[in-house]
């Protein structure tokens, strides 16, 4: 896993920061593409369980395959990789993701779409963990932190825009047709870093067992189950949201992908309030963000027979869940007493373990009690996260003691 500060950028890197404005933005705009392919698929589960002959259930394992996969080979594979130069392997990331994307736009069943989702999650933990870290590098110590938060505002636009954008092309040119649009975009952001990014000094490599000690602290595993726990009461309902507007709101089918449209903008709002406040107590924030999801996950089913107060649940479910990636980002992070890299990577890996479970139990709630209980289920697993803070807080105390 890469150690390499913001404020130390690499010799080369140093050398010409004004130089490398456009190559931070491609970095952005390919993070954008990189995690938009991970969460379309909850978009397209209706029109692609219809067109496979599978249950919505079924096809909401995509999402668990996909996140266990980022869960289980991220933080291995970027400390396998974190030595290697940046440029050749953020191109290979890319062509790995326009080769899977063809593939899924292409796969004849569920099998091979599988497949086609297994491949990418193995490359995304890897761009995840250093395309931060390299924007810092490219654009010197004095931008360093506006160039990675324009490299997250295209992680967070992915997350909360790529999904309605998705929907919305899918209605339009089919969900095959999005693929095969993403498969396109990949390959172009690959062609464009390879002629733009400048070559970067090769990172150290740096023994993982040295870094790995955080783990043995008992605050920081105590922060990394609470995002666990919360990125599985985001997902038990998010990843099943097209499916309950149509269901249970009964938003037309051509609709449903503007309805994420505004779910997406409202979040990038949320994202912006994560950040804004997580410096004032970052599980303080994490408690009352929970709280505030659950409220707007339950109050969606409660109010789903009234677009206007549909509207409004929504738009505070989506601030509260977008606000969730930054703040427990942070959080996590400054829990690690260092080694703060490997942390941020863990957190990742930890919210894909929550993502998994998320879709894990909204499809084993809709098989047996239907999908109107997915909601007042999350909101369940939101106020455990809140119950979980205090917890958190006297792990805290303990080390500080």
């Amino acid at each position: 896993m890469p150690t390499t500060t913001l404020s130390s950028p690499s010799r080369d890197a140093r050398a010409e920061p004004r130089g490398n404005g456009l190559a931070v933005l491609l970095l952005a705009i390919s993070a954008f593409v990189i995690v938009t392919t991970e969460f379309i698929i909850v978009g397209l589960l209706p029109s692609l369980s219809r067109d496979l002959g599978i249950s919505i259930a079924a096809a909401g394992q995509l999402v668990t395959l996909f996140a266990f996969t980022v869960m289980l080979a991220g933080p291995f594979l970027t400390a396998m990789l974190s030595h290697f130069e940046r440029k050749r392997l953020f191109v290979v990331i890319l062509l790995i993701f326009a080769g899977a994307n063809a593939l899924a736009a292409a796969a004849p069943n569920i099998w091979i779409l599988g497949f086609a989702r297994f491949l990418p999650a193995l490359a995304l933990p890897v761009f995840w963990g250093t395309a931060s870290e390299t924007a810092g590098e490219l654009a010197g110590p004095e931008r360093a932190g506006k160039a990675v938060a324009n490299v997250y505002l295209g992680i967070s636009g992915a997350m909360v825009l790529g999904i309605p954008l998705g929907t919305l092309a899918s209605e339009a040119f089919g969900w095959r047709g999005t693929f095969w649009g993403l498969s396109g975009l990949s390959l172009v952001m690959g062609a464009m870093l390879f002629l733009v990014m400048p070559t970067l000094a090769k990172p150290p490599r740096v023994k993982l067992a040295e870094q790995a000690k955080i783990l043995k602290d008992p605050y920081f595993l105590g922060n990394v189950i609470l995002s666990v726990v919360v990125f599985t009461a985001m997902f038990t309902a998010y990843t099943y949201l097209a499916d309950t507007l149509q269901q249970i709101a009964h938003i037309p089918a051509g609709q449903v992908g503007w309805w994420l449209m505004g779910f997406g903008i409202v979040g990038l709002g949320g994202n912006w309030l994560g950040g804004q406040f997580v410096g004032r107590g970052p599980l303080l924030v994490t408690a009352i963000a929970a709280l505030v999801l659950a409220i707007g996950v339950a109050a969606t089913t409660l109010l789903a027979g009234s677009p206007v107060w549909l509207g409004v649940a929504l738009a505070v479910w989506g601030v509260a869940n977008t606000a969730l990636y930054p703040i427990c980002q942070v959080r996590v992070m400054q829990s690690a007493s260092h080694a703060q890299a490997l942390a941020g990577t863990l957190n990742v890996s930890m919210a894909n373990a929550g993502i998994g479970l998320g879709a894990i139990i909204g499809g084993t709630i809709i098989l047996h009690w239907g999908l109107p209980s997915v909601g007042y289920v999350a909101a369940g697993i939101a106020l455990l996260a809140v119950l979980l803070t205090p917890l958190v807080v006297r792990l805290k105390a303990r080390a500080a003691g």
